[in-house]
């Protein structure tokens, strides 16, 4: 079995245990391997005498600091099922060890060692608060995972490159003008995060400590930061405003913010869609916040929700089921919806289409539903018959003075033009806004012209209106 033996951070750390292991490695000519020579604990294997090979050549061979672990794990392993492993600090810490627990799947016997993030939160002046503290090379991974918290220390910053790269992860969560402590050989120095991998010298020693940041001197927010926000806003003492909002008072907040957001995409302008992506995740914590203060949910069990839901419904993804286009992917999504909805009918996925959408766009989401289960057109010039059909029995409602009837057949009319384009594959919702919007701006241009030829529009003929309409619609699609 593999020995694996922490050194610690200074010479003389070795405890009693580990030196009566090495030194009886080498009595029974058991390969010794050292993961480094450049740590002040590798004197202390100098002292002892024992015979060793370090691992250094590793560190030039590896491509990335991803692969060093794994591969110093290789080259232990080579050494035969007897060797003794030598790491710095605390073994339990080192990312060598952790890949060498997986790829001999646990059967190590290990050694620990005198800690070397004790001497870094000595240096940090931590000692008296709660802390992290992460390997440099496991850093990306742990912010990912969202597993980063502060105070923090990060570790194993022993490289230019690899200092580099932290830069630009600690950076993307708290700022780079954030000001941190550098740790090195014992020895804290002030310097802002942008300069991380600008110091002189990096070792095995250096790290990097953050202290914890309050609201108010943050850069950079999380989602919990947003919640924490509105919590104070609520609180006594907070805002007036917002303590007094209930769900029902701020709903159609919610509407405005998603047709803004909508504008904003329309526009291609990526900093009002930063914007308007904010104010409808506002929306969406406000919620939260105020049924949390109820006992109903909170904001932990919304995404849980929603986490769910997406990895339930895409059971092509997370599951059994295949999907090969994205007609595919939504005919499964549908399914999965049916059955966590508990719809057994196709009536009731047709009323479980809220009530509140547009009207165009519920029209066509009504439709479709209905069409899954087997009552459709057969083709787009079916559909357009439909309205030829409606438009008739308006006309007769109309003609007969009957203004309820009419208003029932046009949506009639209304309805059937939009399985029209349902079968046609539009967006009906957006075919409607985006003609409404040429119309417009066409509108606005015929105007101008008429009133620069000295005409009063509230005068013109409709024949006139006509020709000043169809200039205005060649001069814009000319554009």
């Amino acid at each position: 079995m593999i020995t694996v033996i922490g050194l610690g951070v200074e010479q003389g750390d070795l405890s009693l245990r580990a030196e009566k292991t090495i030194l009886a490695a080498a009595a029974a000519d058991r390969k010794i391997v050292v993961r480094t020579a450049h740590t002040r604990s590798y004197e202390t294997v100098l002292a002892l005498g024992v015979p060793h090979v370090c691992l250094d050549s590793v560190y030039e061979s590896s491509r990335n600091f991803a692969t060093l672990a794994k591969n110093l794990a290789k080259a232990v392993t080579k050494q035969g099922d007897d060797c003794v492993y030598l790491v710095d600090g605390a073994a339990t810490e080192d990312n060598s060890v952790k890949a060498l627990l997986k790829c001999t799947r646990g059967k190590i016997e290990i050694i620990d060692g005198v800690s070397k993030i004790t001497a870094l939160v000595r240096a940090a002046k931590f000692a008296d608060c709660s802390y992290a503290a992460v390997s440099a090379y496991e850093l990306a991974d742990r912010a990912r995972e969202g597993n980063l918290a502060l105070p923090l220390i990060v570790y194993d910053l022993d490289d230019e490159s690899l200092a580099s790269d932290c830069k630009l992860v600690l950076g993307d969560l708290y700022g780079e003008e954030l000001c941190v402590q550098y740790l090195r050989n014992g020895t804290a120095k002030k310097i802002s995060l942008f300069e991380l991998d600008r110091q002189k010298t990096y070792d095995y020693t250096s790290a990097v400590a953050i202290e914890r940041v309050e609201l108010l001197g943050k850069k950079r927010f999380t989602l919990e930061d947003l919640k924490e926000i509105i919590v104070r806003l609520r609180a006594p003492g907070g805002c007036p405003w917002d303590r007094v909002q209930t769900c029902e008072s701020i709903k159609m907040s919610a509407v405005e913010e998603a047709y803004e957001l909508v504008d904003a995409i329309d526009q291609d302008d990526d900093e009002k869609i930063l914007e308007e992506t904010g104010d409808i995740l506002l929306q969406a914590i406000f919620h939260a916040v105020i049924k949390e203060e109820t006992g109903a949910f909170d904001l932990t069990d919304v995404l849980t929700g929603i986490c769910q839901k997406l990895i339930s419904r895409h059971t092509h993804v997370f599951g059994d089921d295949k999907a090969d286009s994205d007609a595919g992917a939504l005919s499964v999504w549908e399914k999965n919806k049916m059955t966590e909805k508990h719809q057994v009918t196709f009536a009731d996925a047709v009323n479980d289409v809220p009530k509140c959408f547009p009207a165009a766009m519920r029209a066509q989401k009504v439709g479709k539903r209905a069409a899954k289960g087997g009552m459709d057109f057969a083709d787009v010039a079916a559909a357009a018959e439909r309205i030829g059909m409606e438009l008739q029995e308006f006309f007769a409602a109309y003609n007969a003075g009957d203004k309820i009837a009419a208003e029932k057949e046009l949506g009639d009319v209304l309805f059937a033009a939009v399985n029209v384009g349902r079968k046609a594959g539009c967006d009906c919702e957006k075919a409607l806004k985006e003609s409404t919007d040429r119309f417009a701006a066409r509108f606005t241009l015929a105007e101008k012209k008429a009133i620069a030829d000295g005409r009063k529009v509230t005068e013109l003929t409709d024949e006139e209106w006509d020709g000043y309409y169809r200039a205005a619609k060649a001069e814009l699609c000319k554009q």
